[in-house]
């Protein structure tokens, strides 16, 4: 044979190998011999029951984007009118145990360009460390060059953020309320950019829309920020447009201090008293207004567990809000899109636990769908992938567009890893739906925050900050061991379409699990590999 043949013989054995495996793949030789059984169907019919409701969210996301399209000329609006005579506004700075990022906030604030005359500046300390140390120096500093700001720490975290808020307000004397959580640089013109919106008297809130002032720190920041990006473009610009219900986000917004009362208040018995106020004021007929164009730079959690628990916090308090809202939302005279939009923002965490079903029934189904001869399936499978993963494609994606018009595309490289973080939110997030739905009480959680400086810098700050993740981790583990024999099955059979699928979830569990137990303890090996003295060993 010469060397000219060898090309030949390779093209022979790949199309015989082709062949092979597309005989495999389309062969139905055991769908004559296994009739389906009744524990076939309990297996296939519960899993595509939960595959077609997720696949509700998917479709949701399509008519975001559609609305979105079909409404962006009506953003940006500059206000009707401007006061004649500025008001007089608060600004609330709510703190707790973030000695590293307090200053720069403080900084930041110190800036705003608005007469100080009609300024008044509240760092609301909860703090049970050093902070507190920290937030008195700065404090004094700024009051020394003439900023109107004081300092009220509180010696209890009663109510936790909502309770600071709602304390702060006793004293404050503003028509008017900013809010900044601790990691937020606002612009200098943030107020006047805002505030004169509200010579409209029926608005209560106007948002801004984050930045990031981290977002190429690593893969799990450059994730998170497209999923923020999707909420504050799409989601907040769709329902803003279209005049539906949307929430204020706890920050980086101004609030009228007596839409806030006529509201009830700030209230603690959810984690997001922002939603819960929120939905309260909008359904007594205050009208809230979205500004896509002020964006207020923040920092994006950089460890993985403390964005787990930041999530954690976020889908229960929304269920909490779901709870305890939706019922007296869906007996009032709200119109029904509006009633509609409410909901399914409220109400997706439920695909958390739906998500775990669909993980445990995926290999067994696959079994049973090779032994029935699968190929009739897709005719199922086929607009449940287009609802569940094409209209995250094109939603995540579509917001990157509105942003960034021209560097849009290099987005697509990060939406797998966004597909696997949500995988990787499942255990924790279907923790948090559960406690919500059954009243089981927890404490605020504050997302732990560095000023990011240096990756080496925020491994020596976050020692301080670090909480146990407890079996978590290897619960994500194994799951993506069970999902790594998933694959082995799926190549095994020549069922090559699951295996991209499988492999969302092989990485999502995997990325979770093993990325918290290095951060947790990385700082225990480092502090164990001090201590070992080094030996010097002569040679003889």
């Amino acid at each position: 044979m010469t060397i000219f043949n060898v090309p030949l013989l390779l093209f022979a054995t790949k199309q015989s190998l082709m062949d092979q495996v597309m005989t495999q793949l389309f062969d139905d030789t055991f769908a004559g011999i296994h009739q389906p059984a009744l524990f076939d169907y309990a297996l296939m019919v519960p899993y595509f029951v939960l595959l077609a409701i997720l696949s509700v969210f998917g479709l949701h996301r399509f008519e975001i984007l559609w609305r979105y399209h079909r409404n962006k000329h009506k953003l940006g609006y500059p206000p009707a009118a401007e006061f004649a005579r500025l008001p007089h506004v608060t600004i609330q700075l709510p703190i707790y145990n973030e000695q590293y990022v307090i200053e720069q906030l403080v900084e930041a604030v110190s800036k705003m360009d608005y007469p100080r005359e009609l300024l008044q500046i509240q760092v609301l300390d909860d703090s049970t460390d050093e902070t507190t140390v920290v937030c008195a120096r700065v404090v004094a500093r700024y009051r020394a060059l003439g900023l109107p700001i004081e300092l009220l720490h509180r010696t209890n975290r009663h109510g936790y953020k909502a309770g600071a808020l709602e304390e702060g307000l006793k004293t404050a004397t503003g028509e008017f309320v900013a809010i900044f959580d601790a990691d937020f640089l606002p612009p200098s013109d943030f107020l006047m950019r805002t505030v004169h919106h509200f010579t409209d008297d029926k608005v209560g809130v106007v948002q801004t829309r984050w930045g990031y002032t981290n977002r190429d720190f690593n893969l799990l920041t450059e994730v998170q920020a497209l999923l923020l990006d999707g909420h504050f473009v799409l989601e907040h610009g769709s329902r803003y447009a279209r005049g539906d219900f949307f929430n204020f986000n706890g920050t980086a917004g101004i609030l009228r201090v007596s839409m806030i009362r006529d509201a009830g208040g700030w209230q603690h018995d959810t984690l997001t008293e922002d939603s819960d106020l929120s939905y309260r004021a909008q359904m007594k007929g205050w009208r809230f207004v979205y500004l896509p164009d002020v964006v207020c730079p923040s920092e994006l959690p950089v460890e993985m567990y403390g964005f787990q628990t930041q999530q954690f916090r976020w889908a229960k308090g929304l269920t909490q809000v779901a709870k305890k809202l939706l019922p007296q939302l869906l007996r009032s005279d709200v119109p029904r899109h509006a009633k509609i939009q409410t909901v399914l923002h409220l109400v997706p965490n439920v695909s958390y636990p739906m998500m775990i079903g669909v993980s445990a029934l995926m290999l067994p189904v696959m079994i049973v769908r090779f032994y029935m001869g699968w190929f009739e399936f897709l005719m199922l499978d086929v607009p449940i992938i287009t609802a569940c993963f094409i209209s995250l494609i094109a939603f995540y994606c579509g917001a990157q567009r509105e942003l960034h018009p021209k560097t849009w595309k290099r987005s697509i490289l990060f939406i797998p890893a966004l597909m696997a973080m949500g995988v990787a939110l499942t255990f924790i997030n279907t923790k948090a739906f559960f406690e919500a739905i059954f009243g089981v009480q927890s404490g605020f959680v504050r997302t732990a925050k560095y000023a990011i400086q240096g990756k080496t810098k925020v491994v020596e700050k976050s020692r301080k900050y670090k909480r146990p993740s407890g079996i978590l981790p290897w619960l994500e583990i194994a799951a993506g061991c069970y999902f790594v024999f998933a694959v082995l099955w799926a190549v095994d059979s020549y069922q090559f379409l699951c295996i991209p699928f499988l492999m969302i979830f092989v990485c999502g569990y995997f990325w979770a699990g093993f990325t918290t137990l290095f951060e947790e303890y990385r700082g225990q090996w480092k502090a164990a590999a001090k201590a070992v003295p080094m030996e010097t060993v002569k040679a003889d």
